[in-house]
């Protein structure tokens, strides 16, 4: 292993509070590593900080009537205080607002801007006339040119997890006014990924990253195979770092060139406030590089960033990349604008001393290979069948049982058995099967196997029954509680990167102040001395009551129908258009004579519409919501001279009109009645 990590975790954006998405996908994940890196004695560096020159801080203060900069500090403070809270240990939590940010994320520009890394290029952009204003990637959606799915970003489809450029949207609409933008010059600088396109090859292809997750190495190997573009590195905006050259004015650094380096400028702070040389943790091939970030974030910090990274010239590259999957909440995706989500700051209110149990459920459930699910009763049972019945129970019989027997004072033990020796063997191998799993990042698995430390407690309790023996065989007793104590001693310490909250309190409980690192419990003979006295044993946790689970699903429930009265109210008229505008639609009534999913998608079908003037292909993003087989002979509304467009190579000639009902279902425009043919026109 080396010696010298640097940790660090996604940057939040600071336009709303964390929830148990970010936690799952991210943060606990990250803890767990660094904790245990430290308990290795290793030299470590777990770094983060607020990102706060995302679009949607924009989009959030234009709606809320404020400025970014109150959007910022509002939810930097919220965010920070909640990670303080529940026990994410970073060594240093900055904000890419700071000044060592600015100067860094400058600095970085223009050296690479100075040797010539840049590409400068006029060329046409999305542009809101209305707003009189360009459209970064945040301010457009339309239908994604991959999948089809309609409420893509201009720089990201949440559905398939593409990435694109916004003039390759398909239908592009300004999220600021509704407006279909139009395209306008500007000129920008960009990064030309091209020119690294045999260096990846080489580096993540050809070199030892096959050792990264599945779905980080299937999606670089994706991006390699169709061939890297130039990518924008300076956007039309006024908020964000402004680009330090000449003839940029009223541009700034892309947040996805300005993000990243927030890593950097914040170990710069935390080493200036400890009196540390921040070079080695970011360029010293001796030291280690970790990103922990959710599956959005692959194509960025595994090809963008290192191509950063990579022209800059002296900083090292990541050795890791392990990215999660998405955490969904009671069988529904998380969703910040609906509030349909588990806000940190109100779990830590309403749970409060609990945040352990949340760290344990997150990391059971952690779509560690696939997106995974959050349900109130799933937390519930594993706090009361697992945490209270197995770990909890098994130290409150060791520590109540000690106080009985010894007052407090841990018994001499006499002669060992086979059994006794046995468990202390397997006691001991813990460390390394734990410590494989969390540096392989299977955090999942290593925490089971920490709670099979707590099982085999349990059992050995059961087996041996020193309340019998106490009346019997006083010696064997002592040597059972000795062997137990031993145990308890190995559970505080190998808990820490999982539950530390309760690591504290057990340590309290034990008395134990001497620090005890990860392999004191392979290879210390002895954990807890005879004669040792510990404290008084308090509950490590709690049972959670069926009336404070159902207080959450209240919530939730309140949360689903005031977005369904929000969704049901009619939208605002749009802008007006002239008559001639409208006559320029087609709309005729066509009906739908086949109709087929399409391979290696969820949302789309392929339908044959008979339009009465012809029999077209049609690619429609209903297939969720429809099955082709109930759908054929269903007479539609169909725009006919709608600019054909090619989804995953099907030719679309057309679109047929929808709308959603008042519980958001997807229902067709429906002309389906008597006298009504198809061909017929729409008036």
């Amino acid at each position: 292993m080396s010696q010298r990590y640097t940790i660090t975790a996604a940057l939040p954006y600071t336009n709303g509070p964390i929830h148990i998405g970010h936690l799952a996908g991210v943060y606990v994940p990250a803890d767990i590593y660094a904790r245990y890196l430290r308990m290795q004695g290793k030299d470590v560096a777990f770094i983060c900080g607020s990102d706060e020159h995302g679009v949607p801080i924009t989009i959030k203060a234009k709606k809320e009537g404020i400025t970014p900069q109150d959007v910022v500090d509002r939810y930097h403070a919220i965010i920070k205080k909640s990670f303080t809270d529940f026990g994410i240990t970073f060594d240093n939590y900055s904000r890419t607002s700071a000044k060592v940010h600015h100067d860094t994320a400058s600095d970085f520009f223009k050296t690479m801007y100075d040797q010539g890394k840049f590409l400068e290029e006029t060329n046409q952009q999305l542009y809101d006339a209305q707003a009189n204003q360009f459209l970064a990637d945040r301010f457009v959606i339309g239908t994604c040119p991959k999948c089809g799915y309609e409420e893509a970003y201009g720089d990201q489809c949440e559905n398939c997890g593409t990435s694109h450029n916004t003039t390759d949207l398909i239908n592009p609409k300004s999220v600021i006014t509704g407006a279909v933008p139009v395209l306008k010059e500007t000129k920008h600088w960009f990064l030309p990924l091209d020119h690294y396109e045999d260096f990846f090859k080489e580096w993540i292809l050809k070199g030892h990253k096959k050792d990264w997750k599945t779905n980080v190495y299937g999606q670089c190997k994706s991006w390699i195979d169709d061939g890297l573009r130039p990518r924008a590195v300076t956007r039309d905006l006024d908020w964000g770092i402004p680009v330090p050259v000449e003839g940029a004015q009223g541009k700034v650094l892309y947040v996805w060139f300005d993000a990243p380096i927030g890593y950097i400028s914040s170990t710069k702070e935390w080493a200036a406030r400890e009196g540390k040389d921040w070079e080695p943790y970011w360029k010293d091939e001796q030291t280690k590089l970790i990103h922990f970030i959710g599956k959005d974030n692959i194509v960025f910090h595994c090809i963008i960033f290192p191509a950063m990274l990579k022209g800059h010239g002296d900083y090292i590259l990541p050795d890791n990349v392990p990215a999660n999957e998405f955490l969904n909440l009671e069988g529904r995706k998380l969703s910040t604008s609906k509030n349909w989500a588990v806000w940190l700051h109100e779990y830590l209110e309403d749970f409060p001393e609990q945040q352990d149990v949340l760290r344990y459920t997150l990391t059971a459930n952690a779509p560690e290979t696939k997106d995974n699910d959050f349900t109130w009763k799933d937390f519930q049972t594993r706090n009361n069948s697992e945490l209270v019945a197995i770990f909890g129970n098994f130290i409150n019989r060791v520590a109540v049982l000690t106080q009985k027997y010894y007052d407090g004072v841990v018994p001499q033990p006499a002669a060992f058995n086979q059994v006794d020796l046995e468990t202390l063997e397997a006691l001991r191998a813990y460390p390394a099967v734990i410590g494989s799993s969390i540096e392989k990042y299977r955090f999942r698995e290593s925490q089971t196997e920490f709670m099979n430390l707590a099982r085999l407690g349990n059992k050995y309790l059961a087996d041996e029954e020193p309340w019998k023996t106490i009346k019997t065989d006083a010696e064997r007793t002592q040597t059972v509680m000795y062997v137990a104590l031993q145990i308890a001693s190995a559970l505080a310490v190998l808990s820490e990167p999982f539950l530390p909250f309760t690591s504290n309190k057990l340590k309290s409980i034990l008395n134990i102040d001497a620090p005890l690192l990860w392999d004191d419990i392979a290879h210390k003979e002895v954990l807890l001395s005879s004669g040792h006295t510990i404290n008084k044993s308090t509950l490590l946790f709690s049972k959670i009551e069926d009336d404070q689970i159902q207080k959450q699903l209240d919530k939730l429930e309140a949360s689903k129908k005031a977005n369904a009265a929000e969704h049901a109210a009619a939208e605002a008229q749009k802008d007006t258009i002239s008559f001639e505008d409208f006559t320029k639609l087609d709309l005729r009534v066509g009906k739908i004579v086949a109709a087929e999913k399409m391979p290696k998608t969820k949302k789309l079908l392929v339908l044959q519409v008979d339009t009465g003037i012809d029999t077209r292909t049609i690619v429609s993003g209903i297939a969720e919501s429809f099955s082709p087989e109930d759908i054929v002979g269903k007479k539609v509304t169909v725009l006919v001279n709608l600019a054909p467009r090619a989804l995953r190579g099907v030719e679309s000639q057309g679109m047929i009109l929808m709308t959603e009902d008042k519980t958001g279902k997807l229902v067709f425009v429906n002309p389906d009645q008597d006298g009504v043919s198809p061909g017929m026109t729409i008036n």
